[in-house]
């Protein structure tokens, strides 16, 4: 089984304004981790962006960079997206076919819209997939906050058993790469 890390959506304009995701720090302090361990096991790390038409994620602004605090390598892959699915009009399952890719390793943000919709969407296309359970994120809602909508989608995406793939959420330090 071939691994891919997919770094989901930690740009400048979702982490720098105030106030920032559930555990901002700590979840990028983590991907920092994790990324450094798959790399060092011939792991591929790619980072996935969002962009907008207009606002604070348009392509090439200063909003759409990844947050300063990740830690890029040369080497590392950028897919390009414009809706929360990862896959959808993205050059992703191309990347992931070149690279042998069967398992993804997912984490980021938004937990509830890019970080589910694209765990969801790997699954139907028969990859299994890990969520690594504390390095993903999100804002506060007015009807949760940011912790109780990670810790719902831990509980929620590995109960999904009709893809016919696992999704399995493991803390990020326990993930084997």
């Amino acid at each position: 089984m071939k691994s891919a890390l997919l770094v989901i959506d930690v740009q400048k304009g979702l982490f720098g304004p105030e106030p920032a995701p559930f555990e901002a720090e700590p979840v990028i302090s983590r991907i920092n981790e994790l990324a450094s361990r798959c790399r060092n096991a011939s792991v591929p790390v790619i980072f996935v962006q969002h962009e907008t038409e207009n606002g604070g994620l348009v392509y090439g602004s200063l909003g759409w960079g990844l947050d300063p605090r990740l830690r890029g390598e040369p080497g590392d892959h950028v897919i390009r997206k414009t809706t929360p699915d990862s896959f959808l009009r993205t050059r992703l399952t191309e990347l992931l076919t070149k690279l042998g890719a069967t398992h993804l390793i997912l984490c980021g943000y938004a937990t509830e819209f890019c970080v589910d919709t694209t765990a969801r969407r790997a699954a139907g296309l028969k990859y299994r997939v890990t969520l690594a359970a504390d390095a993903h994120t999100t804002h506060d809602k007015p009807h949760a906050s940011g912790d109780a909508i990670r810790a719902h989608h831990n509980a929620t995406l590995p109960a999904i058993r009709s893809f016919g793939v696992p999704i399995d959420a493991i803390l990020s330090g326990e993930i084997v790469v």
